[in-house]
């Protein structure tokens, strides 16, 4: 069992026990700015957002390149910056030989997982070489480290590359640290994973004393669930195990509110993060991805479906990278405190590795993609001002807000569109 396993094993029993120099015009799908600075104050709702239901889905261990650099030839009018056609890096085993170049991965599922750690995402980087990431994903069924260059296509993702190139996407939407799930969802959810660059349980052995989100809402008067299909990582935060009642629920019951109209104002969404490779659904290697696809597919279909569709918005992405390779070298970041790394080296000052991020909304602008930088904070400072939030470091503060990936004046999306079907591959299913 990996370690991650017995990290979310662990935490389940005590959750449970608790109960640019181109002068060329833009081309129309380009942001070409960063949004203007929303004119709101602080501890009062925006009046120009008219977006009542916020849904956060977070996903798991994927590089943008290894879902979506060919999203250019899946869609040749979509402005999105394809993987290059030379990609490659060093072969480990012969440095000296032909490098190992991206490849078509024709397997649903990995035979091992991929580094993601602090030290070897910082190796993958390399100071913007992009050339770590077969080095540090050796392993015994993968002497090479090759796997890390695979990539799929709309022949394994057909719903995926219907939704992103439908809806409005990020194509510089990066993690927010160099390192593993739990730090970079904590970025998500409280602007800062509290100097930690590994993932684990609290000083305390069961929760986090810190403020998150979650405070900030309650004490604003903004409803908010946490859906679950298995467990809810929130439940790492003490304030939100204190208040579980009403707010902490069942992936069913995401089904009936989102039937019935009853969607908070914001709401989380966790797949399940550990099981057999084919019921796994949060795509974290080794699990079959098209799994994963299909739990995203279901959970947009409901909001498609839902009374609530005409004023929401869905933000689906993922906490990091997983170790597979990407292209573009993450950019400097606002650390968010003063916290150095503990037991590590080097800085919170620098992004993660480039993820697939797409708004799901009536308003997102049609068959867009916004080349502004933004990460996971930047979904935290849309929650922010939409409702009136004070921000929770400094990271947030400085966020971009993410307003220019929608038209609030002319919604493009009042019917929902026609996407491809999920559809899960029995041919290609990986087993135990």
């Amino acid at each position: 069992m990996s370690a991650r396993l017995v990290i979310l094993g662990v935490a389940a029993v005590a959750l449970l026990t608790a109960c640019g120099g181109d002068e060329s015009p833009p081309s129309p799908t380009q942001e070409t700015s960063p949004s203007p600075a929303p004119s709101f104050v602080i501890g009062s709702p925006n009046p120009d957002i008219p977006i009542d239901h916020v849904i956060v889905l977070m996903q798991e261990n994927r590089s943008f390149d290894h879902y979506f650099g060919q999203l250019r030839n899946y869609d040749p009018t979509l402005d999105v910056e394809p993987a290059p056609p030379d990609a490659s890096n060093p072969d480990p085993a012969d440095p000296s030989g032909a490098p190992i170049m991206r490849f078509h991965q024709t397997q649903l599922c990995e035979n091992a997982d991929l580094d993601h750690s602090w030290n070897g995402t910082h190796e993958q980087w390399n100071d913007g070489a992009m050339d770590g990431f077969t080095r540090t994903n050796i392993a015994p069924t993968d002497p090479t480290g090759s796997r890390t260059m695979g990539y799929y296509d709309e022949t394994d993702l057909p719903f995926y590359y219907g939704l992103y190139s439908t809806f409005a996407i990020g194509d510089r939407y990066f993690s927010s640290i160099m390192g593993p799930t739990q730090p970079n969802r904590f970025y998500l959810y409280a602007g800062t994973s509290f100097g930690r660059t590994v993932n684990g349980l609290p000083p305390s052995g069961s929760e986090f004393s810190q403020p998150s989100l979650f405070n900030l809402l309650d004490e604003a008067g903004v409803s908010w669930k946490v859906y679950s299909s298995q467990i809810a990582y929130v439940n790492f935060f003490a304030f939100v195990r204190s208040h579980s009642a009403g707010h902490v629920s069942t992936i069913a019951q995401y089904y009936t509110d989102a039937a019935q109209g009853q969607l908070p104002q914001v709401a989380f969404i966790d797949p399940v993060f550990g099981g057999a490779r084919d019921v796994q659904s949060d795509e974290h290697p080794p699990a079959n991805v098209q799994a994963g696809q299909k739990f995203v597919a279901d959970v947009v279909n409901a909001l498609f479906q839902s009374p609530n569709w005409p004023s929401s918005a869905l933000f689906l992405t993922y906490d990091e990278h997983g170790g597979y390779y990407d292209h573009v070298p993450p950019p400097e970041a606002v650390p968010p405190d003063a916290l150095p790394p503990a037991g590590a080296s080097g800085a919170f000052d620098r992004y993660g590795i480039r993820v697939p991020f797409a708004a799901v909304s009536p308003f997102a602008k049609q068959h867009f993609v916004s080349h502004t930088v933004y990460d996971h904070t930047s979904i935290l400072k849309f929650i922010e001002t939409r409702f009136g939030l004070p921000p929770l470091g400094k990271r947030d503060a400085a966020a971009n807000p993410m307003l220019g990936l929608f038209d609030f004046g002319n919604p493009p999306f009042v019917t929902p569109p026609e996407l491809p079907e999920a559809v899960i591959d029995q041919s290609r299913l990986c087993g135990a």
